[in-house]
């Protein structure tokens, strides 16, 4: 089975998804293919979301407050799949487009959240301790300086080596910095653009219990899910 995802950016501008993909299912074994699923990337979607509540149930604090950067599928994904992680319904959420932002809040707002809206980062990072991002960004968004003590910061959106929402010194001063991939962290991601990351572990082995996530809770963790593509 072979995932195939896409991401044009410029799309929405076009009325169009930002990402879009397919699955391509071949016989075990004569390798014929016996398949296609065009879901035009939801199941990506989903998978991405998905991840990110694995990073909450491993690395998160007890949730006060969730901050958003984004308002697109990704970061309504990321609310839906985090409903079952925590209790908490408060959101701020950043981005660019009034109108997206207002749509957004809309949306998830029937889904039960209360969605306050913004165009600064810092309202975002001063005030929450769990922090999603799902933009295209090559600015950073997120600054170190405005961490609160016991914030957890998944970042998903930078997943090329030109990507980048983190400030690099946000990763540097975590005290848990967790990779979806080693390997392919260190080639792209926010991982990538930060120096002195110290020591990186894997989110698998977290899960696994073969090594420690939070051990505290006024520690800072950041996760970086750049896909595990290939």
């Amino acid at each position: 089975m072979v995932k195939i995802a896409s991401g044009f950016y410029d799309n929405p501008t076009l009325g169009l998804s930002s990402c879009d993909g397919l699955m391509l299912v071949f016989a075990q074994r004569t390798g014929t293919l016996e398949a296609i699923l065009l879901d035009e990337g939801n199941l990506t979607d989903i998978r991405t979301a998905a991840a990110g509540a694995v990073c909450v149930r491993h690395l998160a604090p007890g949730v006060t407050r969730i901050g958003v950067f984004g308002s697109g599928i990704q970061a309504r994904r990321q609310l839906e799949l985090l409903r079952e992680e925590t209790s908490c319904r408060d959101v701020i959420a950043w981005g660019r487009d009034g109108e997206r932002l207002a749509a957004y809040a809309s949306e998830m707002g029937e889904s039960g959240y209360t969605v306050e809206t913004t165009t600064e980062p810092d309202a975002v990072t001063s005030s929450c301790n769990l922090i999603v991002t799902c933009t295209p960004s090559t600015t950073p968004l997120v600054r170190a300086s405005t961490l609160r003590a016991g914030t957890h910061v998944t970042a998903v959106g930078s997943d090329t080596p030109t990507k980048q929402e983190l400030e690099s010194a946000v990763v540097e001063r975590a005290d848990v910095v967790v990779a979806d991939s080693l390997p392919q962290c260190a080639d792209r991601g926010e991982i990538h653009h930060a120096s002195n990351a110290g020591t990186v572990v894997q989110l698998g082995d977290i899960v696994a219990g073969r090594v420690a996530g939070r051990t505290s809770d006024d520690q800072i963790t950041v996760a970086d899910l750049t896909g595990v593509a290939v």
